[in-house]
């Protein structure tokens, strides 16, 4: 898909607006799951999510091979979205966002307020996607997919910067939503030449990268009914699945009341505020405690775009006790 100099290359134009998120170690987490652990903070960028370093990559090739090109769209529950309208507002271009109704509501004012014309349409992703396609060929805007090779060489800057400030970890934990960071990960450890294991991590409401990794094939859903939003994906993509299985060993599931206890233990372990697909890899880590031990384990925090009456009703005041 790319290599190590592309992939410097891109470090350098997502660090032109990004600049290095931090990796912590933090005690708490480590006695919580018996042993140490690396935590990715890609709640720290501009947007508040890893996603911004693929918007930032696809848009500035965009801006050189076509540069007369009218205005974007795409579909998004939220973080991808975001990442498209920082990067097109940086680089002068009209951005249109689809998503489904009843979308995060903080989401949706963020890509406003970065300048994006924002559309809700569908029930779920799958149907705003489809309509986004539809107008984008009356309209004659380009259509920005959800797993694309520019925004997987964006994105895989965050596992770079990772792997290079802690290069001994054992075994890494990424969340799955369309598959750009699993398999951004996937390829700077193998650029790198690292041993290090990788595992997806998946909702139990939404499990497609799940079932098809283990059926070889691509397995669809009738519904992704998660309050994990990042992770709501009905229809994997065929060549991030080729990619996932190639190069990571296992998916984990997870359900929302893990995902739940996993922000609540980022929020008093750490200070820091996780959304449902940011906290997941924490999840599957505590899933997998057992198998854990003596192993350096790095986890990556995605996002921290929750909304606050989700985070209240799921984890917060409003929400029953969890250890």
């Amino acid at each position: 898909m790319f290599d190590l100099t592309e992939l410097e290359r891109a470090h350098a134009i997502v660090g032109q607006a990004v600049p290095a998120t931090p990796a912590h170690r933090w005690p708490l987490l480590a006695g919580r799951l018996g042993t140490e652990v690396v935590v990715k903070h890609e709640n720290h960028t501009p947007i508040g999510a890893f996603k911004v370093r693929g918007g930032l990559v696809y848009l500035d090739r965009l801006k050189r091979e076509r540069p007369n090109t009218p205005g974007i769209i795409s579909a998004t529950r939220g973080n991808h979205g975001q990442s498209l309208a920082f990067a097109a507002s940086r680089h002068g271009v009209p951005a249109v966002i689809y998503v489904p109704r009843g979308n995060s509501v903080e989401k949706n004012r963020a890509m406003k307020a970065f300048g994006a014309e924002l559309v809700e349409h569908g029930e779920d992703f799958q149907a705003a996607r489809e309509e986004a396609e539809r107008r984008a060929q009356f309209a004659g805007l380009h259509m920005v997919p959800s797993f694309h090779p520019d925004l997987v060489l964006g994105v895989a800057t965050y596992a770079l910067e990772l792997f290079r400030s802690a290069p001994d970890l054992d075994v890494l934990y990424v969340p799955i939503g369309q598959g750009s960071g699993i398999c951004g990960c996937i390829m700077a450890r193998d650029l790198l030449g690292l041993k290090t294991e990788i595992v997806g991590v998946q909702s139990t409401e939404a499990p497609s990268y799940a079932l098809s990794f283990a059926a070889g094939q691509i397995v669809t859903t009738e519904t992704a009914n998660t309050r994990a939003d990042g992770m709501a994906t009905r229809i994997p993509d065929a060549d991030a699945l080729a990619l996932i299985r190639k190069g990571a060993s296992r998916i984990v599931q997870v359900t929302d009341d893990e995902v739940g206890a996993a922000i609540r233990a980022y929020w008093t372990d750490t200070h820091n505020l996780a959304e449902g697909a940011g906290a997941a890899a924490l999840a599957a880590a505590m899933q997998e405690k057992s198998k854990l031990k003596g192993k350096r384990v790095g986890l990556v925090l995605s996002g921290g775009n929750i909304d606050f009456d989700l985070f209240r009703r799921w984890v917060g005041t409003d929400a029953p006790a969890m250890a």
